[in-house]
């Protein structure tokens, strides 16, 4: 289908429907879940543990999601994933202890993985390359939006019927969005010889590729998720009150929200260069701003910069991903891409904690800074100056 042809409302439904869906499930959770933990008998720490599940979740499922998405389809797979999180949440709402509640989290971080990468892999196939960009920007800022409703609403069915209701919301979120994925027309199915390439041999054959930028990806990953406990750090370090700091934090995501689908219009038009390295150039010196901060208006608006870098690169690890995946083993590809991504974001906020403890907070800021520098340096040599 031609970009004249094709327009971004024609999966509005289809791709979108469900991303939002799964979005403000995850929206609607994602604040109880250290709650029910300790309720179960967990401490503050291993309540931490518990919550870090859902990323462990999608670290392990990233690569045996893309051999599985490539040998049924995405169709399937979407499907497979949100059946797996309707049982993962239905085992939250029944008190069977604490380790069975640790297992449904892990597998809801599981269910996860399969279903981005099965919607990044669907929209791959059925987006012209020259709208991809937007298509996957688009992808990423539906699922923002989803997730910035989604506490809302959970706070106030929890004042109803408590964290039950809460479960009860999530439940039907991502069993709506199977069901959106239940009517998306099959793919065309996937050659014999697509279905038997494993992830070795698509690692092999592609090692160059992952090993420049995916490995710029890694970094980018890291500085993003390390914004997430920059600033609440940094307003705590200066004294401010939790509500002024998530305040700080709220103003930060609304300013990502805002530019979400402007990122993509230039990636299309003016190549991924174009927004991949201002995306983590200005979160890089932003981080070594950070630091410099004294006070409310001065932290609010170095917070506000780091969502524009952040909102700017909306869709740019899976617009690059998609653009690199070669036609036959697409899925196993992106797996693989996505392993990079997540171990990026894993290791970012380590890489934070560990230089903080050793030099103070100041130091692991700035250091994260210069992480955020160095891949944007990488992603100037390694992407590619015009769009695919």
């Amino acid at each position: 289908m031609s970009n004249e042809t094709f327009t971004l409302r024609s999966v509005a439904v289809s791709a979108y429907g469900p991303s939002l869906l799964s979005g403000f499930s995850q929206g609607v959770i994602a604040p109880v879940i250290v709650i029910s933990a300790i309720e179960r008998g967990a401490t503050v720490a291993a309540a931490g543990l518990v919550v870090a599940l859902m990323g462990v979740g999608a670290l392990v499922a990233n690569i045996p999601a893309g051999a599985l998405t490539t040998r049924f389809g995405e169709r399937r797979a979407m499907v497979a994933a949100a059946a797996l999180s309707v049982a993962a949440i239905a085992l939250c709402l029944v008190d069977l202890g604490l380790w069975l509640f640790a297992a449904a989290v892990l597998a809801m971080g599981t269910a996860s993985a399969v279903f981005q990468l099965a919607r990044q892999s669907y929209l791959t196939e059925v987006v012209p390359a020259g709208m991809r960009a937007r298509a996957m920007s688009t992808l990423g800022g539906v699922a923002r939006i989803g997730a910035f409703i989604g506490p809302f609403a959970g706070a106030g069915l929890i004042k109803l019927a408590g964290l039950d209701g809460a479960y009860g919301m999530s439940l039907v979120a991502i069993a709506g969005a199977g069901v959106i994925a239940y009517t998306v027309p099959d793919l065309a199915a996937a050659p014999a010889e697509a279905r038997g390439i494993s992830t070795w041999t698509i690692t092999r054959e592609h090692w160059r590729t992952l090993a420049t930028l995916g490995v710029a990806v890694l970094l980018l990953s890291a500085i993003r998720q390390t914004r997430q406990v920059v600033v609440p750090l940094w307003a705590h370090h200066l004294g401010l009150d939790a509500s002024t700091s998530s305040i700080l934090f709220g103003v930060s995501g609304a300013v990502e929200t805002l530019v979400f689908y402007p990122a993509g219009l230039v990636m299309d038009r003016f190549g991924r260069r174009a927004v991949a390295v201002p995306c983590t150039l200005v979160m890089g010196l932003s981080f070594l701003a950070l630091p410099l901060t004294h006070g409310v208006l001065s932290l609010g608006a170095v917070a506000m910069v780091i969502g524009l870098g952040n909102g700017i690169g909306s869709g740019i690890v899976n617009t690059l991903g998609a653009d690199a995946a070669p036609a036959l083993g697409r899925p196993t590809f992106l797996g693989v891409w996505r392993e990079l991504a997540d171990s990026g974001a894993a290791l970012g906020p380590v890489l934070l904690s560990a230089v903080a403890g050793v030099a103070g907070l100041a130091s692991g800021v700035v250091v994260s800074g210069v992480v955020g520098l160095a891949a944007a340096a990488m992603l100037y040599r390694f992407v590619p100056s015009y769009r695919r």
